[in-house]
């Protein structure tokens, strides 16, 4: 099984890391969509980090249904989904405005690097603002009230993508989210980047 790949996709490395916590052994195969373009299309032509070769040869694409066949496929104490419904809800909820929080990251990453500054449209990146930090806000108050050190007391798929997200925006939009503004993902993420699984898939 192949992941394919740059670590600087939160999405990749939110792949990576999960299949590093569950156990599942898997190749790294770091192609960029952008400079290994001719690779990646021979991989999947519609060029879509994360793509995860399976070992019959297909090809799944975004990380949350890689994850969902993954998952599938393993007894319930190595999933990072809990079971119960409770629980689960609680994930779902939280991991919602996780991926928004790097969705929006990610688009004004784009922004800022793939498009001409004479064309950018600046009320549009200020909705991505607005949309970034309004996600960002319900996770640092969702954890500011956790009484442990992850939402469930052990780690799930909502504290390794909210700290993920956090970090891609840390790094590359430092300027527009700040560590002050969210002093509960700022401790979670430092709890989440101390454990193996994060530092063997750091970004470049």
């Amino acid at each position: 099984m192949k992941l394919v790949g740059k670590l600087d996709s939160p999405y990749v490395r939110r792949v990576a890391i999960s299949l590093t916590l569950m156990e599942v052994p898997f190749e790294h195969v770091s192609l960029s969509v952008f400079q290994d373009e001719a690779a990646f299309v021979a991989i999947n032509p519609v060029l879509k980090a994360p793509s995860l070769m399976t070992e019959d040869g297909t090809v799944l694409m975004e990380s949350t249904l890689i994850l969902d066949h993954i998952e599938h496929g393993l007894p319930p104490a190595r999933r990072l989904m809990p079971e119960d419904a409770p629980d689960r809800m609680q994930v779902l909820h939280t991991l919602g405005f996780a991926l928004v929080a790097a969705d929006k990251a990610v688009q004004l990453v784009y922004e800022r690097t793939r498009r001409p500054p004479d064309r950018q449209y600046q009320p549009w990146a200020e909705r991505i603002v607005d949309q970034a930090h309004a996600a960002f806000s319900m996770l640092d108050a969702r954890y500011a009230r956790c009484a442990g050190d992850w939402l469930l007391g052990t780690v799930s798929q909502a504290d390794i993508s909210t700290a993920v997200a956090w970090t891609f925006a840390r790094n590359e939009i430092p300027d527009i989210v700040t560590g002050d503004a969210y002093p509960a993902l700022l401790r979670l993420a430092a709890r989440a980047e101390a454990l193996p699984a994060f530092l063997k898939w750091q970004p470049k």
